[in-house]
């Protein structure tokens, strides 16, 4: 197919003012601006029949200057660019044909330039509406979206196509280098800098998409790209920098693998939008085009170019759901629980006993001896109150458990306690693989979904054991909870086959995906207990008498 040239006569606009203050023996050389700047644009496909191009939007542009270094492109749809060869070629992607008025600028030396503009008209034929539509909601409405911090791979880097990947093109897909697990560049708080971002799409009435990026002045910068707002932190970190600002959104086709099939993943969506005004998505990588991998009503995945090395490939998950929202459980149907309503002994429908000191201190080191008595386990006042006493030669608590009662595969299981403040006791709320005794842990596998050290009560943990990580410290977590001894708590543990969430009043502080070589697929019981001592009591307060958790219900819902 014929392309034709359109080639604009040169005219100078030259604007200098100099301020130069230097020493006597000092020298700046030769300033000088460029002359005999040329600029000129061919539109791919353009012919009699298609006088404004094939429909792709995409020119190449050409300038050519004496005395120039680099030429800059700003191309009249809200993107601009840099091409120290003069050559460009860029692709216009809002629908129909439209007039844009491109600018050149021809740097020469000391950064003097020199300018020319030229108007040209493309027709560019791509769309895909129903992206804009679930991106903002339709003609006329508006959509907030979020960094969906409580998913793996959040934020992730893989290789580009190009780069060598040994997976081949499936990589497209995923971050192969690097995925964060859940919450992990937020904290166990919402952070002020990555995870409250918000991105605002918005949909007018001529069709035109703008995205509203509001990262509430602070910005998650990559090491390697710090020196844009003169910074060299080393590592990622996060610095004031404001973008509350508008950005046109310009859809494109995607130049990548989205036309290429692969049979284990789903198809790309083939749509990349081009934010204006060097705007982005929470992340700074020097990027401004992201490309849609996948997108739904109230998720969006989607992939990006590092603006400085062409051999990597950043990932962000998004989501509508607001960080500060609330945790949204999928499990809605209470299947089994205990109010603690009779006064008594606890429910022998519901709870049966470990009893006495274990092997080894229960595996632990722990001094208690476990009783069933009254002094040590009681329902009163509407609460389960589990008492750790000092009976003058040791120690005598409770371990209520739901072992050959209830026990269940996948769920939420929401306990709410308060728990003892006296140094050396060890509280836990958790749940163990029903065959550990073929099975032995941590192959059964181990759901800790609160405990408390002796020695700081200021804390709670969640923790899973599987054979990867235990013996030893296990896949932990803690969060700040100073009111843990005096106030009551609900501690949570959202079991799916997905992924394992802890939370502490429907707040999550850890989640690990529940992946197909870890322990938790089969049924799981309950256990309530106060040990002694131990690898996480510590040493006891030489003054301890008694102290007690209280718990005012276990719910589980599935």
């Amino acid at each position: 197919m014929k392309k034709i040239k359109y080639v604009i006569g040169s005219f100078l606009a030259i604007a200098v003012l100099l301020t130069a203050c230097q020493e006597d023996d000092a020298s700046i050389g030769e300033i000088t601006a460029p002359t005999n700047l040329v600029i000129s644009a061919e539109i791919i496909g353009q012919d009699a029949a298609n006088p404004n191009g094939d429909g792709s939007g995409f020119v190449t542009l050409r300038a050519t200057a004496d005395n120039a270094l680099s030429y800059s492109f700003v191309f009249g749809d809200g993107l601009d660019g840099v091409a120290p060869s003069g050559e460009i070629t860029h692709r216009y992607s809002i629908v129909g044909t439209n007039t844009y008025n491109v600018v050149v600028n021809a740097i020469g030396t000391g950064g003097i330039s020199t300018t020319q503009t030229m108007s040209i008209d493309v027709f560019s034929s791509f769309d895909d509406q129903e992206a804009k539509d679930l991106l903002s909601g339709g003609a006329g409405n508006s959509k907030v979206w979020y960094l969906d911090a409580a998913v793996p791979g959040h934020l992730g880097v893989g290789p580009t196509v190009t780069s060598g990947d040994p997976a081949g093109q499936t990589s497209f897909y995923f971050p192969l280098y690097f995925s964060a697990q859940p919450f992990e560049k937020c904290g166990p708080a919402i952070s002020d800098c990555l995870c409250d971002d918000e991105f605002t799409f918005s949909l007018d009435a001529d069709n035109q998409l703008t995205m509203q990026l509001n990262n509430n002045a602070g910005t998650f910068f990559n090491a390697g790209h710090q020196a844009v707002i003169g910074e060299n932190a080393g590592e990622d970190a996060c610095f004031p920098f404001d973008t509350s600002w508008n950005s046109i959104v310009s859809l494109a086709p995607s130049d990548d693998l989205a036309n290429i099939p692969d049979p284990d993943f789903p198809p790309v969506r083939g749509t990349v939008m081009n934010f204006s005004d060097d705007a982005f998505m929470g992340y700074y990588v020097s990027s401004s085009s992201y490309e849609i991998i996948s997108i739904t009503n109230s998720t969006l995945y989607v992939r990006t170019l590092d603006g400085l090395s062409s051999d990597l490939a950043w990932y962000h998950r998004f989501t509508t759901t607001p960080p500060d929202g609330g945790f949204e459980t999928i499990y809605n149907d209470l299947v089994w629980s205990d109010e603690f309503d009779t006064n008594g002994a606890p429910n022998a429908a519901n709870w049966t006993y470990d009893l006495g000191n274990g092997d080894n201190g229960w595996g632990n080191g722990e001094v208690q001896n476990y009783t069933n008595a009254p002094e040590n386990v009681i329902v009163e006042d509407g609460l389960l109150k589990i008492n750790a006493l000092a009976d003058g030669s040791g120690y005598t608590s409770a371990r209520i458990k739901t072992e050959d009662i209830f026990e269940f595969t996948y769920g939420r299981v929401e306990v709410r306690a308060k728990l003892p403040a006296s140094q050396g006791t060890w509280p836990a709320i958790w749940m163990l693989g029903e065959d550990y005794q073929t099975n032995t842990w941590p192959n059964c596998g181990e759901i800790d979904i609160m405990e408390q050290k002796g020695q700081d009560k200021n804390t709670v943990l969640a923790t899973l054991h599987y054979p990867a990580v235990s013996p030893g410290t296990g896949n932990s977590a803690s969060t700040n909870l100073p009111t843990a001894i005096s106030q009551f708590h609900n501690y949570t543990v959202e079991w799916t086959p997905e992924l394992i969430t802890f939370l502490v009043d429907d707040t999550p502080y850890h989640s690990v995906p529940n992946t197909f070589d870890l322990p938790f697929e089969s049924d799981f019981f309950l256990i309530l207990n106060v040990a002694m001592g131990g690898t996480l009591g510590g040493d006891i307060d030489p003054a301890f008498t008694e102290d007690t958790m209280e718990v005012d219900y276990v719910r589980v819902y599935q």
